[in-house]
């Protein structure tokens, strides 16, 4: 059997659902939640099978190609590893500033490093795509949802 990125990613993809749905099961529920009909469990449960299936389908779809491509052979030829693991680190510089700075300036900060090492370095360019995104999901997440997000040791200290 010949593995193409369809299996890859798709093998990926199951083991990901597979650990989402086991640690879903592990949401401890209020005394009495079991009985209702949508708790706490209910959308992640809901997610992990909807991941599952739509992988096995991915599975099943890449296996069921009769000719495999060149172009979908597995290949590392094009992949630029400094820049994927340099999006690695700036993922745990953000998680780690997440605390300091707060999610909006972390979030802002993230956007604009990771569009500056994927190659754009006009600075309005990158104001204009990282701060509205930004601003509008802190917007929903706090406003709309009402989710309590952090303002950070730095504004504490001010």
């Amino acid at each position: 059997m010949t593995l193409t990125k369809d299996h890859i990613g798709g093998l990926i993809f199951l083991c990901f659902s597979v650990a989402y749905g086991y640690y879903a099961n592990q949401i401890h529920l209020f005394p009495g939640d079991e009985y209702e009909p949508f708790h706490a469990k209910s959308m992640p449960t809901m997610l992990a099978v909807l991941g599952i299936a739509l992988s096995l389908m991915q599975l099943v779809a890449a296996h069921r190609k009769a000719q495999v491509k060149a172009s979908e052979m597995l290949s590392f030829a094009g992949l630029d590893f400094k820049i994927i693991s340099k999006l690695l680190v700036l993922m745990v510089l953000f998680a780690f500033a997440l605390e300091w700075s707060g999610f909006l300036l972390s979030t802002i900060f993230f956007l604009v490093g990771g569009y500056w090492l994927l190659g754009e370095r006009r600075p309005k360019i990158l104001f204009i795509a990282s701060v509205p995104f930004a601003t509008g999901f802190w917007y929903v997440l706090t406003q709309l949802l009402d989710i309590y997000l952090a303002p950070g040791r730095l504004w504490a200290f001010m």
